[in-house]
């Protein structure tokens, strides 16, 4: 093998190390005989839940959809249907910020009436690597990668969104009394819609993406709110 290329294959072993992400169930307390397709992010302090487990992941990877169909898949394991960000502490008992690469999500079981809480808030996250620009009402918001903004919308009102790119898209959302939140991506890269049933993206039009409750709840965990 030339030395070209094994420069090359050591490089491509480099990255695919450097990427590569485990995510497993590290315990068990109880499982549910459930089949739900919801995974929504809760407060345990606030909410009548019941607590199953807890999935931990280590390794940092840009793909945040594989990453969460991983963490999905194996929450359904044991039945659950709500999850929860658990911080680590350091020795000296405080609470580390949150590292995409190495984190632990603890995982609930949540009735309907849990599920169905309704929310009047619209979220714009952008992509996982480059920043976006948005208008909302005419009013300019620059996220940075892995970041988000998210409005809280008046019931009746229209808000018209744009990308402000070239042949970029425009949608109005608007929202009603009782209604559940909303959440969209912006990017410039074409998605893949997820397949009926199950949880991630729901719909497309152009670069601004509608996501689904699941998704969107684990993108706002993972991401930076820029207030």
């Amino acid at each position: 093998m030339k030395i070209k290329n094994i420069a090359a294959f050591l490089c491509m072993i480099a990255i695919t190390f450097i990427n590569a992400q485990n995510v497993y169930l590290s315990k068990v307390e109880k499982t549910k005989d459930n089949t739900d397709k919801y995974f929504y992010k809760i407060d345990p302090k606030n909410s009548a839940s019941e607590y199953l487990g807890e999935i931990d992941v280590q390794g940092f990877s840009n793909n945040d959809t594989a990453v969460f169909t991983a963490i999905y898949k194996k929450a359904k394991e044991i039945g659950a249907n709500a999850f929860a960000y658990k911080p680590f502490e350091s020795v000296d008992e405080k609470i580390q910020p949150f590292n995409p690469a190495n984190y632990r999500l603890e995982l609930y079981y949540i009735t309907k009436e849990e599920l169905s809480k309704p929310s009047d808030l619209i979220y714009f996250f952008s992509s996982s690597s480059k920043p976006q620009t948005i208008s909302i009402n005419k009013k300019d918001y620059v996220l940075p990668p892995r970041s988000f903004t998210v409005i809280k919308a008046v019931p009746g009102e229209i808000y018209t969104v744009s990308t402000k790119k070239f042949l970029g898209s425009t949608i109005k959302i608007s929202t009603n009394a009782g209604a559940s939140a909303q959440y969209f991506q912006i990017s410039a890269a074409k998605i893949k819609s997820n397949t009926y049933g199950e949880p991630g993206i729901n719909l497309k039009s152009g670069d601004i993406i509608g996501l689904d409750k699941s998704y969107g709840d684990f993108l706002r965990m993972i991401y930076a709110e820029n207030k």
